[in-house]
């Protein structure tokens, strides 16, 4: 992609309005604690007092309603201590420029290094040094700036207390994401009635599976109908797909397959009826057609084998969503699944643990800083995104200072809250900054020299801004950030400070720290396309190790008690979602392709995503404890990991891989079985097939994207 094409496609994304679902409750309990702070603080203390206060609450707010699984008290208590801390070394040091400026280096790096513990860190981090550029301006001793730096704090506090006083939908997001699982395995459900072999993003899986992950006190006071649905839900996934997959034993028409469908449809009826109990915390109200569905002896008279058995399964899985979504209900209300339940005879089988732990925060403090540490080195995105910012921030400071119009933080905080590790979302936001700031420094500063407001009718306009800025911030970052700058004006207005600033010289100062950003990722990139064969390496390693795992299970399945199979499989799933978020990154990158063509990477993907297709089936076939072992399948699992292992090392050499090793493996497998006169489970010796196949299409993918690359012009 050119640099022209990249500008363009960023800046159309940037300034986008998306439609999105409105938190009034929330929003008001934030401008409700925003303005009980500055109300307070500006009787008690005055006008300059109450605007670093309500930075604090403006902050803190802002912080809880960052994707974070985390009690949101928490985030707004973290957020208001970090800034309070870091506006306090500011104030002591603002005094003394080359101090000053040692320190905005040295937080801002940090800050930049922060996005190694998560987006919710780096945007909490990158919010403080944008503040603390901002909030130095007000006080004048050092007593003054620790009573600035205590008041920040209180206003983290007072959101804090006001989540915990008047929460509004508690464990809301953590429902969300286990409904939304539900819904998605609902919905592959459907679509495997007319795709039997279609594909499922994990991606709401993966969500839940963090959802899930809980304190010890957390998990105490969690509700029931939170319990278990998760590790249900995880299990289906293969099941579903093994009782739709025509390579497992059902036709592709007749009646079996209309047998099939009409359990398909059934499932997700109940998963529908489920995610929608489990999100609004309402009784699961079963539709009457689904149940009969599953009733019906009709399954145990078309189906056999594979199939019959993947049946079975997925009623007993079926079985337990439903009786975890009823939660604490009462007998009547439990009913129901008691229907579902009878409507096998087979055991429910093992569980998946139905959460996993989470660190308390002070626990946590040494796992983020390990995460930090572990990017300190050459090549890493982050590093490089510490550095630029850090160096950016500085330069802004000074730029703003060298100009004529006085309140030169506006150049800094625009770069810094702008700046992201990505080079689309550093764009992006540049623009939408820029053209959000147009806006609501205009509105305002027009507003407060036609109005000439007073503090109390300043601050009223202020959290009126606030308001706003959380009900709208979802809807895109330009919006917010007309909100943003019309609070700064109006907030600092309030003050008795920036009046003396006209709209152009602010905006123009804004439009500065947007272009350092720009410039500094121009000059010092970290772009995502050229560890392309690094990601897809990555993603072909962990889905051979997962079908390696799978098949180690079938040739000892005594072993099944062991985890590794899970690992794997989640291992598989964080590797492929790593390379999807890098092809899409890579798409906005004005870079040349570097060996790795798109219809190379389409074709490969599609290969991968059909490897742990075929393993996520083999899995929903594993034979329980005392089944007949089936020896020929350890040396082909080995053969299988180090072939991949080795395949991966290939990708990123930039070279095909070669799968003799598995192909003559299997072709051991099947004199064994010749020799001996007795053949193996049907589903093992089919799905092996499957692999191997999966695996050469991945290398012919990968070589004709490379000799149709070598005579075609880039795509960029």
């Amino acid at each position: 992609m050119s640099w022209l094409r990249a500008l363009r496609e960023t800046a159309r994304s940037g300034l986008t309005i998306e439609r999105a679902r409105l938190e009034p409750l929330i929003a008001l309990r934030g401008a409700a604690g925003l303005a009980l702070v500055l109300g307070v603080t500006l009787t008690l203390f005055g006008p300059l007092v109450a605007a670093s206060s309500a930075f604090g609450a403006f902050q803190a707010a802002i912080a809880t309603f960052q994707r974070s699984w985390r009690p949101r008290p928490v985030l707004a208590l973290v957020s208001g201590f970090s800034l309070g801390v870091s506006t306090f070394l500011g104030y002591v040091t603002g005094s003394h420029l080359g101090l000053f400026l040692a320190l905005l280096i040295v937080w801002t790096f940090l800050a930049g290094l922060a996005w190694a513990a998560g987006p919710t860190a780096g945007v909490i981090a990158a919010s403080n040094v944008a503040i603390m550029v901002v909030t130095v301006t007000l006080p004048t001793s050092v007593a003054e700036a620790a009573l600035h730096a205590l008041m920040i704090t209180v206003g983290g506090v007072v959101q804090a207390l006001l989540i915990v006083v008047f929460p509004i939908r508690r464990w809301g997001a953590q429902r969300d994401a286990l409904a939304d699982a539900l819904a998605a395995e609902a919905d592959y459900a459907r679509r495997l009635r007319h795709d039997p072999v279609a594909h499922f993003d994990p991606a709401p899986l993966m969500e839940a599976r963090k959802a899930a992950a809980v304190t010890a006190r957390q998990a105490r006071r969690r509700p029931a109908e939170l319990h278990g649905s998760r590790g249900a839900a995880e299990r289906l996934r293969p099941v579903l797909a093994s009782l739709a997959d025509p390579a497992m034993g059902v036709p592709s028409e007749g009646p079996e397959r209309d047998r099939v469908r009409e359990l398909l449809a059934a499932a997700a009826s109940l998963l529908d009826a489920a995610a929608r109990a489990i999100r609004h915390g309402d009784p699961v109200r079963l539709p009457a057609p689904a149940v009969a569905a599953l009733k019906t002896p009709d399954t145990g008279a078309l189906l056999s084998g594979p199939p019959l058995r993947a049946a079975d399964r997925l009623t007993a899985l079926l079985s337990d969503v439903i009786e975890a979504a009823e939660g604490d209900g009462t007998k009547e209300e439990r009913a129901g699944a008691a229907e579902v339940a009878d409507a096998i005879e087979a055991g429910r089988g093992d569980r998946v643990p139905e959460h996993h732990s989470r660190p308390t925060l002070p626990r946590l403090v040494p796992i983020v800083l390990g995460s930090m540490r572990r990017e300190l080195h050459r090549g890493s995105p982050i590093l490089r995104h510490a550095i630029r910012i850090s160096v950016v921030a500085a330069a802004g400071y000074l730029l703003g200072l060298a100009l004529p119009y006085g309140h030169g933080y506006w150049v800094p905080m625009a770069a810094v809250m702008a700046m992201r590790p990505e080079f689309s979302r550093t764009y992006e936001r540049s623009v939408a900054r820029f053209g959000g700031t147009v806006v609501g420094v205009f509105t305002a500063s027009a507003i407060v020299q036609a109005a000439h407001p007073r503090a109390g009718l300043s601050a009223a306009l202020a959290v009126l801004c606030a308001l706003l800025m959380y009900l709208l911030m979802r809807t895109g970052y330009a919006v917010a950030q007309a909100c943003v700058a019309a609070y700064v004006v109006f907030l600092l207005g309030m003050a008795g400070d920036d009046l003396s600033q006209t709209v152009l010289e602010r905006v123009l100062l804004t439009l500065l720290g947007g272009v350092l950003a720009m410039i500094s990722y121009a000059l010092y990139p970290a772009w995502e396309t050229p560890r392309l064969r690094g990601r897809l390496g990555d993603w072909l390693k962990a889905d051979g190790r997962y079908a390696a795992s799978v098949i180690d299970q079938y040739a000892d399945p005594g072993r099944r008690g062991h985890d590794d199979v899970r690992r794997a499989l989640l291992a598989t799933r964080n590797a492929r979602v790593a390379w999807q978020e890098a092809v899409a990154t890579a798409q906005h990158e004005p870079v040349r392709h570097r060996g790795l063509s798109r219809a190379a990477a389409e074709d490969t993907q599609h290969a991968l995503a059909q490897l742990g297709r075929v393993a996520m089936l083999l899995e929903a076939h594993l034979p329980e404890g005392g089944a007949t072992p089936v020896p020929a399948a350890a040396p082909l699992a080995d053969a299988l990991r180090r072939a991949t292992e080795q395949g991966a090392k290939a990708v990123r050499e930039r070279r095909v891989p070669d799968w003799t090793a598995v192909r003559e493996a299997l072709e051991r497998w099947d004199e064994e079985e010749r020799s001996q006169e007795a053949g193996s489970d049907p589903v093992v010796r089919n799905g092996v097939a499957l692999l191997l196949e999966a695996l050469e299409e991945f290398s012919q993918g990968l070589d004709g994207g490379s000799r149709s690359r070598s005579h075609a012009p880039d795509d960029g």
